[in-house]
Order: structure tokens, then C-alpha cells, then sequence
């Protein structure tokens, strides 16, 4: 998903990530699908910005744009005219957000945003970024802040409608589009209770259908999760026929072909050369770090790598994270303790996971599979 996100900045996307919780899911009472939309606003990033909290600058890239295409006809700020050729022109750009739902309010919220930025009217301001942020509990409490009266403000029913406005004002902004992130949602398929589970899952639907038929425009969405909230025929996603018709691999797919097209994309472990690989690396960076020589030889890297696959089930259940953690933990020890040595480490290390071999279930290739990563996705630009 990092990855991802990093090409998608690099191409002049905005992009908005967080991870599914308890408190954050699709949908749900208690303002848990406002809690989900006001984290992808936190972290909604750009270029410009790519570690988040971006809101400000995205909405100021319009400002100074139309303000210096107007300073370059001869209207500066300060001078009579400028606010209102400044005005006509955000409305002019902002009329097309009107005729989508919830569409009216938040081209209107923004258009008070810029007359505030033009008069420097700070509490003006901070309360449009409240309502565009989802801030406020009623429409009462949003008039009182605004000074005008709005017809509707973020909530658990409508966030996704709001999404939506974003990734249309983003392609009006110049940007490439909007595309968003939501990891562990292994969270909706440990939802007890089947009927908010299902809730859940008829907006992951909803938010597929509008994608693929092309209500979305200029949005991308990409879910991450592991096979088991995918495949699971009785909680996860393929328990709710819509959702297992349209997510099931192709025939194709069975044959042992693959395509990145599919709206599900199967995450591979990484080979063992390219572990060998990410594990020299990270010597190297480790060095560089303490300002040391390389504590491990290339040869001592690989039999460290060999002894974390020779566990049983390796195949499948050596992720990255755990083997990064444990070859950092090793660097660490050798670095601070001059009587350490590395092959009576690797000894120690490799009866440990013998004795941890001991104990494996004997569904070890179910609970492999519960650890591999998946997502899918669905683009509309």
C-alpha cells in the first residue's frame, strides 16, 4: 500500500489513507464511518505534502492560482475588484460540484472558505475546515459557527458522498484524482454481529458498484486485508453473495495465470533471493546509522536467512516483518555487547524456532494462509 501510495504522489494524486478499528469502520452508529472519514482527512496528502495534513494546502492551491491569474490582469489583492473577480471565479470553478449529492453545501462551504482567506478572516476560516473535516455533531452547532444556514453535515450515512466530492474537486484543483487506502479490514470480518457486519459489507458494495460503473469519477480505492476477510464463507466478504460474485477469481486465474486487472490482487512472499536481498540492505543502513563497519559478512547473512527458513511451514508463514525484526534484534546484540558472537547466536536462534516447530497446529497451512496479505482494488479516473 506504501508503495502505492508513493507512485500515486509521485503522478500528482491526492491520496487519503487510515486502518480499520473498532471505532473505524464502513458503517456503523456511534460515528464510527464519520471516525474513518475524519482520519483520511487527517491524512489526506499530496506531492507537496506526503505526510499528511494536506487539507490546507490542497484547498490553498486554487487561492493562489486564481490570484495570480489575476494579478497578472492588473487586479491585486487590496484593490476594489479583487474579491469580487476573486468570487466569480471560484464560483465559476466550484458550479459543477453542485448537482452531486451533498454537493450544494460543500461548494458553498468552500466558497465562504476562499472569501475568508481573501478578507483574512480567521475564524472563518477554522470553521470551514471544521465542516469540511466533519467536526460538527448538528446542523444547528454548524450554522452558529459558519454564519449561514447549510442543509447537511458529514455523517455516518454520507461520508462516502463526501468522499466522492473530494475526488472531484481534486481533478478541479488539477490534480490527477483521489486515491484512498483502508487497511486491516480484517476488522469488518470480526464484527460479532451479522447484521452490522453485512452493513459494512453493503458499503464496500456500494463504494465497488460506484467505481466500476463509473459514478465515481477521478477515485481510486484500495482496500487491504488477508484471505481469510476475503474467502471466508462465513463472515468475510464472500459470506455476502453480492460481493463473492464480483470479487471471485476468474477461471483463468485457477489455470495458475495472473493479471493486475482484477479487481483482487494476490500478494506473493517474497523469494528467497529477495529477502537475502532486503537483509543486505539493511546491514548496510545499519552501519551507516551507528557510523560502524558491517557487522555481518554477506556468507553470515545467508546462513542467518537459511536458518529462518528452515522452519517448518517457512514457505509461508516468514513474513517480512518478523524476519526485518529479528535480524535487527541480532544487529543490536552484536553492536552493544563486544562479547557476543554470532555463531553461538545462530545456534541459540535456530533451537529456539526448533522448539517453536514443536508446537505447531497441525492446520499449519490455514493458519499460513491467514497471515498471507491481500487487496483489492477499483479505480474510476
Amino acid at each position: 500500500i506504501q508503495l502505492v501510495r508513493g507512485y500515486a504522489l509521485e503522478r500528482e494524486f491526492l491520496s487519503a489513507d487510515c486502518d480499520l478499528s473498532p471505532e473505524r469502520r464502513l458503517s456503523g452508529g456511534s460515528g464510527a464511518g464519520l471516525a474513518t472519514y475524519k482520519e483520511l482527512l487527517r491524512n489526506l496528502a499530496s506531492k507537496a505534502s506526503p505526510d499528511g495534513n494536506a487539507l490546507v494546502t490542497v484547498l490553498s492551491r486554487q487561492y493562489t492560482a486564481i490570484a495570480s491569474r489575476l494579478s497578472r490582469d492588473g487586479i491585486l489583492p487590496g484593490m476594489p475588484d479583487f474579491k469580487k473577480r476573486l468570487c466569480s471565479a471560484v464560483y465559476d470553478a466550484l458550479s459543477s460540484l453542485e448537482g452531486e449529492v451533498g454537493g450544494f453545501d460543500f461548494a458553498r462551504v468552500l466558497y465562504e472558505y476562499y472569501d475568508a482567506l481573501a478578507e483574512d478572516d480567521a475564524a472563518k476560516k477554522s470553521a470551514c475546515l471544521r465542516w469540511l473535516r466533519g467536526e460538527f455533531s448538528t446542523k444547528t452547532e454548524a450554522r452558529r459557527a459558519l454564519g449561514f444556514p447549510v442543509s447537511c453535515i458529514v455523517d455516518d450515512d454520507n461520508w462516502y458522498d463526501f468522499l466522492r466530492l473530494w475526488a472531484s474537486l481534486s481533478a478541479l484543483l488539477g490534480y490527477s484524482g483521489l486515491i484512498v487506502f483502508i487497511d486491516e479490514c480484517v476488522n469488518l470480518y470480526k464484527i460479532p454481529n451479522r447484521i452490522s457486519r453485512e452493513a459494512n459489507y453493503e458499503k464496500l458494495l456500494s463504494i465497488f458498484n460506484d467505481t466500476l460503473q463509473g459514478r465515481a469519477r477521478h477515485l481510486g480505492v484500495v482496500f487491504g486485508g488477508t484471505p481469510q476477510f476475503l474467502e471466508d464463507t462465513r463472515r468475510g466478504l464472500f459470506s455476502y453473495e453480492a460481493l463473492r460474485s464480483r470479487l471471485s477469481d476468474s477461471r483463468f486465474t485457477e489455470l495458475g495465470f495472473k493479471t493486475m486487472t482484477s479487481p483482487v490482487i494476490r500478494l506473493r512472499r517474497l523469494s528467497d533471493n529477495e529477502l537475502l536481498a532486503l537483509l543486505l540492505r539493511l546491514s548496510r543502513l545499519f552501519a551507516m546509522q551507528m557510523g560502524t563497519a558491517e557487522l555481518l559478512s554477506e556468507k553470515e547473512i545467508g546462513e542467518f536467512l537459511s536458518a529462518c527458513l528452515r522452519r517448518v511451514g517457512s514457505s509461508e508463514l516468514v513474513t517480512p516483518r518478523e524476519l526485518i525484526r529479528n535480524f535487527l534484534a541480532l544487529l543490536n546484540v552484536l553492536n552493544e555487547n563486544e562479547d557476543a558472537v554470532f555463531e553461538e547466536l545462530l545456534a541459540r536462534f535456530s533451537g529456539i524456532h526448533s522448539e517453536e516447530d514443536k508446537t505447531l497446529p497441525e492446520d499449519d497451512a490455514a493458519s499460513a494462509e491467514a497471515r498471507r496479505n491481500t487487496f483489492f482494488t477499483e479505480f474510476d479516473f
